[in-house]
């Protein structure tokens, strides 16, 4: 028998529409169940219990990645689908009540929480119960739980309660062992982000911040347990001085209300007629749309979502900073809003502790481009700071959480001498220049003189600019702005008392002060849109998203959260995460 071999060529092409083929196939496959789940309607009984898990990273608004994201166990829970589906429950008829399962080990910071209890709060004045459950709790996560009807925890829960901590790292010490350098200018003496490569302890203006803020903390956090627990300040102090507690102590001393595992927290809630309690997750629940519930209307709210470390032209991912801002990302999204005719008023949500000075400008610029043709509000959300501050300023008015951390207008700029670790690796540099200044920025030597002063004066100038703008769109003297400048962090209700931010409140209040400037009648309902859009799985197949990013997020949260939980078992203690703004 013959036969003839198939050549190279076509062995290329037979392969290349083998593959076009199953890439078609794929999209095809992946589209239909795609569309089939965006176009099924939830299926959720009557007398059904909402259960929102908060555990884990918790971000304001869901990252890129998506659907992608979430197949790869990498999308976290987010404030946004939170307090929408808590918003919903509070009107749906088939929702019997909910259950907020609080772990200790969750990324909400303090502003977070205030929003989420504020959604706590809209779903009981219903006449619905919301009840806690929470297998580890510590003082934060009992923060959350309080706002509930009740709080339990099974007998072998962690409970642990005790006061507030702040810890400062500083790496100057790892710098002079490698022979690193830093070239550094700050304004001004409480930005003390600086410190971490200047100094191996806080400076007196550092510990003065973090003491007042951490006064903050400590009105708010006791006001809210007098209220919801009962407790008094000389009990509270008692009780954190006792510090770990057995569940059945807990129970004694006021901070839970009954000792229940889970299945008995189900039998508790069923109704007779039921063989088990009937529950919805988060992600059922969130497919449920406002419209269905009456929160629907002609005209539209826009909420553009801005979140992460401000760097670059595109938001993203980053394997090592997590979320990143890109300006040309956020811009886009409130240029869209500025230009949709039935957009009323736009409600700019910030949770940004800072980043690059150029592209929070261009971000805060077309802020006060919406400013001139609609009412633009920020909302603050866990940290609005520093860059995070500088984007917002512009806009029509600002609403901050109590304990958002905001303000800290001042500026870091520098450069890393690194030629003498170098060195010690056996490399060497030499150079040929033309012209003056030439090597002002390179990183294998200091700042002459000259460069030093042409360096920190051109710093200052910047500044003294941006301060200046800040006075002028906060109506200050420059003077007023200065002595709330030079690095200082406020908290949402001292930027309130002294003049940063106009409001204290969430996204409630944002919204409702954006109706209220657009002239929105209070009784007529608007639907509230948000930006940017979440993508479909066929939209980022077929590019109109990054798929990358799910990578990039699937790797940050290695990072950030596996490894972090591998060294506290090793560690052989609970697994309790560090609060995100280091308050301990």
């Amino acid at each position: 028998m013959s036969y003839r071999r198939e050549s190279p060529v076509q062995a290329f092409f037979r392969s290349f529409f083998a593959s076009i083929l199953a890439i078609v196939v794929l999209v095809v496959v992946v589209g239909g169940v795609a569309y089939w789940k965006m176009n099924e309607k939830p299926d959720i009984d009557d007398h059904s219990y909402l259960v929102v898990d908060i555990y884990g990273d918790i971000l304001e608004y869901p990252p890129l990645g998506g659907v992608v994201a979430e197949l790869m166990g990498g999308e976290p829970e987010t404030l946004h689908r939170v307090l929408a589906n808590l918003e919903k429950a509070a009107l749906d008829e088939r929702i019997e009540g909910v259950v907020m399962k609080i772990s200790s080990t969750n990324g909400a910071g303090y502003g977070m929480i205030e929003e989420m209890r504020e959604g706590i709060r809209k779903v009981r004045e219903a006449g619905k119960k919301v009840y806690a459950f929470s297998d580890a709790i510590d003082r934060r996560s009992l923060l959350l739980a309080s706002a509930c009807d009740s709080v339990f925890v099974p007998r072998t829960a962690y409970v642990e309660f005790m006061g507030f901590a702040v810890t400062s790292a500083h790496i100057r010490g790892t710098l002079e062992k490698l022979g690193i350098r830093a070239n550094l200018h700050k304004i001004k003496d409480y930005k003390s982000a600086a410190e971490v490569v200047t100094r191996k302890d806080m400076s007196a203006e550092a510990r003065e911040n973090l003491e007042w803020m951490l006064d903050e903390y400590w009105d708010v956090y006791v006001e809210a347990l007098m209220e919801n627990r009962g407790l008094t300040e000389d009990e509270i102090v008692r009780l954190m001085e006792h510090a770990l507690f057995t569940a059945e102590e807990a129970k004694a001393a006021g901070l839970v209300d009954d000792l229940l595992y889970w299945d008995e927290l189900e039998r508790r809630l069923k109704s007779e007629e039921d063989d088990e309690l009937r529950t919805v997750s988060q992600p059922v629940y969130a497919e449920v749309e406002p419209e269905d519930l009456g929160l629907k209307g002609e005209k539209k709210i826009a909420v553009v979502h801005a979140q992460g470390m401000i760097a670059g032209r595109q938001s993203k991912v980053d394997p090592v900073w997590g979320v990143l801002m890109g300006h040309e990302s956020v811009v886009a999204d409130l240029r869209r809003a500025r230009l949709d005719e039935d957009v009323a008023a736009v409600v700019f949500r910030v949770d940004s502790g800072g980043g690059e000075a150029l592209a929070s400008d261009l971000i805060g610029h077309e802020v006060e481009v919406v400013s001139g043709a609609k009412p633009i509000v920020v909302s603050m959300v866990d940290v609005a700071a520093s860059g995070g501050y500088h984007v917002s300023y512009r806009a029509t008015r600002i609403v901050a959480d109590a304990l958002t951390l905001t303000g800290s207008i001042g500026s870091i700029s520098a450069k890393f001498n690194v030629n003498e670790f170098h060195q010690k690796l056996g490399i060497t540099h030499d150079f040929v220049t033309k012209g003056p200044m030439a090597l002002m920025w390179s990183g294998y030597r200091d700042f002459s003189e000259r460069e030093r002063e042409r360096f920190e004066e051109n710093h200052w100038a910047d500044f003294n600019a941006w301060l200046s703008d800040i006075a002028d769109h906060r109506g200050m003297t420059f003077e007023e702005a200065e002595k709330l400048a030079q690095g200082r962090v406020w908290s949402g209700r001292q930027g309130k008392a002294n003049g940063l931010v106009d409001e204290v409140g969430g996204l409630d209040r944002a919204i409702a002060l954006a109706r209220e400037l657009a002239e929105i009648p209070a009784d007529e309902k608007v639907t509230v849109v948000h930006y940017p859009e979440p993508q479909c799985l066929v939209d980022m197949i077929l590019g109109g998203g990054d798929v990358s990013a799910a990578g990039r997020w699937a790797v940050y949260r290695l990072i950030r959260h596996d490894l972090v939980e591998t060294w506290n078992r090793l560690a052989g203690r609970p697994l309790c995460l560090m609060d995100w703004i280091a308050v301990e």
